[in-house]
């Protein structure tokens, strides 16, 4: 029995990478891939160059298209949503892509679709060979782009998401950016696709859009056909085809509640995260993109609390210049105004790889050459980056924070490089915020173990808990094998918490948060009653969090976690954790 054909219309589950929270649920609108059978015929001598010309007008046509496109994002969503297609036009404009085409049109004597398939599938196939994750995932731009020529080429049209009828939840194998990002927002309800990961551009328009999507689904398409019933759950990454009625309206149960609680936090926004017996909590927000800002602002964030540098290295065959640093940070800088920005320094290794800085292979690579480790290793693009950071610290709040450091010898080896810029500025009278905050994240167990040496030569922790946990526990967090292992309320973990915000309060230095832990409601109240001063996550975590701390007094939620530190077992943790949680928030509601 054919498989494909037995499951089609078949209740089926498949799991992928939750990409844009939410639930969707609709019937099913496959997005063509749009592949077209190119043929291959000769060209006379003396019209090929009718057929370079052809490919020229193609090129400008296309560029048209996609200036248009930004035009329209600009308007709707904002510049820095818009400026995601500067990728596609660098296509456009790549001298090596082009002369490679016309050069195999002259000397193969070939139509020019021909022509530039081949070579367009080259690029193709190198892209998707990278190691990084996020290069691979730029294969959509050069794929968007060589369809959107190949089109003009063949005097095709193609209905628009835009174009939509009625309400739909989009599949696909993959969808380009400008798909994503020109989809009619009241019809396109959710989406799902084979490809694609949370760093994909597409994933960015869909958070900013605020559509429910799951991606990475590797093998949705086969099992859909036009009109099937399908679920899309944006917060676990869940995806239903033709489930049971009872499934149903269980999901549309779980919708509306998700609805209306997104409505109920919409409030907190704009208001201070202050307990109710007046003590003060920043919240701020992680980000891996500038055109993540304006998400950061409408969510109610005080600032960013973690802005992940690695990912202007990803996106290239190069290293960053120091003015493409400057320009990145000035912008965040002057966004947030007085609000701060805290900066890593890269934070690359483990597993994000880089071909082009030619980081080795390792056999334990997250506990390799990384990070912090591999800047003292490369002083070079250290410093660069160091001297953006430091032009653009006198338009905003901007902090410095330095990644995986595991004792005093690397935290003095970073400040000393960090000292030689700002002679070097000095002597050169380049402005620079002279007083600019230096902190660390606290994320290998040695750090929290000596955090009272630590503190005293930092202005600032921030506890990265995603590596804190897995170091400390023995327990590859990405192994899905032990995943059970990982746990965040283990009691191991919440002492090196404790004697890390501890460590600070005694040296005088504020302690936030930068991991997936401080975006957890169920861990909000022990965090702050163990005295955090800062609590950093993804934008739309900001107004549950915010909510959760203006509904206790300070001193109830320490009584809460002296309690907690007593428990001996991580399901005992859990367990009063999400009691005091569900109390709090029924208390709140009288």
């Amino acid at each position: 029995m054919n498989s494909k054909k037995s499951t089609k219309n078949s209740k089926k589950l498949i799991k992928g990478i939750a990409a844009s929270p939410g639930i969707a649920i609709g019937r099913v609108f496959i997005w063509d891939s749009e592949e077209y059978t190119i043929s291959k015929h000769s060209i006379s001598e003396n019209k090929l160059m009718l057929e370079i010309s052809r490919f020229e007008y193609s090129l400008i046509k296309t560029r048209s298209e996609i200036l248009e496109i930004q035009n329209q994002i600009s308007k709707e969503m904002g510049v820095e949503h818009a400026e995601i297609f500067n990728a596609h036009l660098l296509v456009l404009e790549d001298r090596m892509l082009i002369e490679e085409v016309i050069n195999k049109i002259r000397k193969e004597k070939v139509n020019v679709e021909h022509a530039f398939v081949v070579v367009i599938k080259k690029y193709a196939e190198i892209f998707s060979k990278m190691d990084d994750e996020y290069l691979r995932e730029r294969l959509a731009d050069i794929q968007d782009v060589g369809k959107r020529i190949i089109r003009n080429l063949l005097g095709k049209q193609k209905q628009g998401l835009a174009e939509l009828k009625e309400k739909v939840v989009v599949v696909g194998t993959n969808l380009s950016p400008s798909d994503t990002a020109l989809m009619h927002k009241e019809k396109v309800v959710g989406f799902a696709t084979d490809m694609g990961g949370r760093t994909s551009h597409t994933a960015i328009l869909a958070r900013s859009g605020e559509i429910p999507a799951v991606v990475g689904l590797k093998t949705i398409t086969p099992f859909v056909k036009n009109g099937d019933i399908i679920i899309i759950d944006g917060n676990s990454g869940n995806v239903i085809i033709n489930p049971q009625k009872a499934v149903i309206k269980k999901y549309q149960k779980e919708k509306k509640k998700f609805q209306d609680f997104e409505k109920g936090l919409s409030r907190f926004k704009s208001l201070p995260a202050i307990t109710k017996d007046g003590r003060s909590i920043v919240i701020g927000a992680n980000i891996e993109f500038p055109e993540e800002l304006p998400s950061v602002i409408a969510h109610g964030a005080q600032g960013i609390g973690l802005y992940r540098t690695e990912f202007m290295y990803l996106n290239r065959t190069d290293v960053p210049t120091e003015e493409e640093h400057f320009q990145a940070y000035k912008k965040v800088a002057q966004t947030l105004k007085k609000n701060p920005a805290v900066i890593r320094t890269l934070d690359i290794g483990g597993d994000k790889f880089v071909s082009h800085l030619e980081i080795p292979r390792e056999m334990n690579p997250l506990m390799g050459r990384r990070a912090i480790r591999f800047c003292l290793a490369r002083p070079d693009i250290f410093k660069t980056q160091l001297r953006g950071i430091l032009r653009a610290s006198v338009y905003g709040n901007l902090k410095i924070m330095y990644p995986m450091i595991s004792g005093l010898v690397e935290l003095r080896q970073a400040n000393e490089i960090l000292r030689e810029v700002m002679h070097e500025f000095k002597r050169k009278r380049i402005a620079f915020d002279k007083d600019i905050e230096v902190g660390i994240m606290i994320e290998v167990p040695s750090a929290a173990l000596i955090a009272d040496i630590l503190a005293k030569e930092v202005s600032f922790f921030s506890i990265g808990t995603n590596d804190l946990i897995q170091y400390a526990l023995a327990v590859d967090r990405i192994n899905e094998k032990i995943a059970y292992l990982y746990e965040p309320a283990h009691p191991a973990v919440l002492r090196l918490i404790k004697s890390v915000i501890d460590a600070g309060h005694n040296a005088g230095i504020w302690v936030g948060m930068c991991g997936e832990m401080a975006a957890e409601p169920v861990f909000t109240l022990l965090l702050l009653g163990l005295g955090l001063d800062e609590f950093s996550a993804s934008a739309v975590s900001v107004p549950e969090i915010k909510k959760i701390i203006r509904s206790v007094n300070f001193e109830q939620a320490q009584a809460i976690a002296s309690k907690i530190l007593l428990f001996e077992s991580s399901e005992e943790i859990q367990k009063y954790a999400t009691a005091k949680l569900s109390e709090l928030i029924t208390n709140s509601k009288k």
